[in-house]
């Protein structure tokens, strides 16, 4: 079965390039930031030379559509719930070679960290160095760009390293994904979304890489 997944996986590589939402239960929003992704596409392949079709899709959690998409995006508020199909999908996407970005849009942080203990319980989230290549690609960063103030937090960026490699990017009190968004949703300065776009945009570019 999990030859078979990563066959999947490999071929939906070589069919073309596609992003996705990831839709999950719990009750928390999965489906904020409605723009986000449309838009960091966008900039995407506008600026880094990427051929991401340009409308992203959704997909459930528990879904082997999962493996159509080298990179996933997740958002929300509030709480978040993997079932034990949801947990075997996950684990096998990652271990696969897929990549979820978790923007944490204020709340989630808690039940992200318990759900993807889930998915790997012999690992943790551990915070990213700057020297780390994600930080390193088109674009530099000395720090993680921090869109909306919430508790006086420093933005910073967690993962997950499966078998030494990156498989989870997290940003924590960073709102990458508001960012993202279009400009009247949440009136951030120019200079600000763009920020969050170029960091966007080096994650897409690390998943494509790596």
């Amino acid at each position: 079965m999990y030859k078979f997944l990563f066959f999947l996986f490999f071929t939906s590589l070589i069919a073309g390039q596609e992003v996705a939402t990831l839709k999950y239960d719990g009750g928390g929003d999965w489906y904020s930031n409605p723009t986000a992704v449309k838009n960091l596409i966008a900039f995407s392949n506008a600026n880094i030379k990427t051929t991401i079709i340009k409308t992203p899709k959704t997909v459930a959690t528990n879904s082997n559509d999962i493996f159509n998409y080298p990179i996933v995006f997740m958002t929300g508020h509030g709480n978040v719930f993997f079932s034990e199909d949801d947990v075997e999908s996950i684990r096998n996407y990652l271990m696969a070679g897929g990549f979820i970005h978790v923007s944490d849009n204020y709340g989630i942080d808690p039940y992200i960290r318990r759900e993807m203990k889930k998915v790997f319980p012999e690992l943790s989230f551990q915070e990213i160095p700057y020297s780390h290549p994600i930080y390193k690609q088109t674009y530099t960063f000395k720090e993680l760009p921090k869109i909306h103030e919430h508790d006086g937090k420093p933005a910073q960026g967690f993962g997950i390293f499966y078998k030494g490699r990156l498989v989870c990017f997290y940003d924590y009190e960073s709102d990458l994904s508001d960012g993202w968004e279009d400009e009247e949703a949440h009136n951030d300065p120019k200079e600000v979304r763009e920020k969050a776009l170029k960091m966007g945009a080096n994650i897409i570019e690390y998943v494509f890489k790596n």
